[in-house]
């Protein structure tokens, strides 16, 4: 396989994808998919570019957690990065995660 874009069918605009993936303390889990949840709405009802966001409980990791996120362009997550709900969420999740991983970005 080349280290090229993969094809898309014609006409199709792809979408700005990022995902995130958190670690949470096992006292907190609830607490976290219930804030997670709320952020998650709130993005695609406010967000003009959020096309989706979902948060998956995954089953290869205890108490891990991966948001999927896509946007209509790197524009839109840009003003993502920048809005005050992601500010008020960060703020609001740190004392209940043991980590996260990097943000991953890519196009669908």
């Amino acid at each position: 396989m080349s280290g090229g874009p993969l094809p898309r069918p014609a006409g199709k605009v792809g979408a700005c994808v990022v995902i995130a993936e958190f670690e949470v303390k096992p006292e907190s889990f609830g607490d976290f998919a219930a804030l997670a949840r709320r952020f998650a709405e709130e993005c695609v009802e406010s967000e003009p570019g959020c096309r989706q966001f979902d948060v998956v409980q995954l089953e290869t990791t205890p108490r891990g957690v991966l948001f999927y996120e896509a946007y209509d362009d790197a524009a839109a997550f840009e003003a993502h990065c920048g809005s005050a709900h992601l500010a008020r969420f960060r703020a609001a999740f740190a004392p209940l995660i043991v980590g996260e991983r990097p943000l991953r970005r890519g196009l669908a």
